[in-house]
């Protein structure tokens, strides 16, 4: 279940913003994460106008537009982040906000823009989603030589050791097709591996056969983050009613950790956070894991949280713990391009 956001002031909010424009992807769980924003921001401000738009792509509107480059500094960057600096014709008008699968935005974003908060984190468990009609619910149930999908190296590193007689394959696409491509009869997939939090917020909870808690999650699974432009107050001001205090210090250790380690989109890190509130006390585990599940190294930390750095500093002591025990060693083996700025392909 998602986190409580902060407390609602009893009297009506106000703000001098005209219009709110939210940016955010044209999937199907793209829409409804950013509605969900809109309809907390709704419920502090009603007297606020705000409106959703839901990009796939600029095409030629950009192309002849040096747009790319920010601040005397060339950054290739998302179609939604140029539109959050400027609007091109009445189409695409300037956004406000960029709303995020936290675990899709890179630790380390372009100088203009910032991490705005951290909103509502759902189960962050990664999910089993048998085929229809399966009679198995658990992976240790399936029979030798059955094909689990994941486009997840993460998810795969951790479990092809502890399930050595399954075969782990990637399968790509948004939710509703991979799960079309799993119920096909034809198809030789016999589950799939996905974020819990996609199918919930999807209304598709009902799918989920069990989740996988011996499975460390994505950075940042399961929450939302919001982009804004740096230093943009009247919208920070507005987000901070919003945010998860829960989430956030969570969260902000996870990705203190991706970022301290250089972790790319398919590194395969893997963590586990909690965060008590009565002690402040933050618990932090992370993993990494080589490819084929041969080496692994794990490490945790504990620390009392007072501030926003405090977060930054778990991740810092958990990243030497882990490259104490080698975390570099596996993650420089690993053949692949390793871009700290690069978006994640997970699910």
């Amino acid at each position: 279940m998602p986190h409580n956001t902060m407390p609602i002031e009893s009297a009506p909010s106000t703000t001098s913003l005209p219009h709110l424009q939210i940016g955010g992807r044209k999937s199907k769980l793209a829409v409804v994460q950013s509605q969900l924003v809109q309809q907390a921001i709704q419920k502090i401000y009603p007297d606020l106008p705000s409106s959703i738009l839901a990009l796939s792509t600029l095409g030629d509107k950009v192309q002849t537009q040096p747009l790319y480059t920010f601040g005397g500094k060339s950054l290739w960057t998302k179609e939604l982040e140029i539109l959050l600096m400027d609007g091109i014709d009445d189409e695409f008008p300037r956004l406000d906000l960029i709303v995020h699968s936290l675990k899709d935005m890179p630790t380390n974003l372009p100088e203009e823009f910032e991490l705005g908060c951290i909103f509502q984190r759902e189960d962050p468990r990664d999910a089993i989603v048998m085929k229809q009609g399966s009679p198995y619910k658990y992976l240790r149930d399936l029979p030798a030589g059955s094909i689990v999908g994941t486009s997840s190296i993460r998810r795969s590193s951790q479990l092809i050791k502890n399930y050595p007689h399954l075969k782990f394959e990637s399968v790509r696409g948004n939710i509703q097709t991979r799960l079309n491509k799993l119920d096909d009869p034809s198809n030789p997939y016999c589950c799939l591996i996905l974020a819990s939090a996609g199918l919930i917020r999807l209304g598709l909870g009902g799918r989920i056969t069990s989740c996988l808690d011996e499975v460390y999650y994505a950075v940042g699974q399961g929450a939302l983050g919001i982009e804004i432009r740096k230093d943009d107050h009247q919208v920070k001001e507005i987000l901070k009613k919003i945010e998860d205090p829960v989430a956030t210090i969570c969260c902000l250790a996870e990705r203190s950790l991706m970022r301290y380690l250089e972790g790319g989109c398919s590194v395969p890190l893997g963590v586990h956070s909690e965060y008590n509130e009565s002690t402040k006390k933050l618990t932090l585990k992370g993993i990494i894991v080589s490819p084929d599940g041969s080496k692994s190294i794990e490490d945790e930390v504990t620390k009392t949280i007072e501030s926003r750095e405090d977060c930054e500093a778990v991740g810092i002591d958990l990243g030497d713990r882990l490259k104490a025990k080698g975390a570099k060693e596996i993650l420089d083996s690993i053949d692949m391009t390793r871009n700290i700025n690069a978006r994640p392909t997970e699910v």
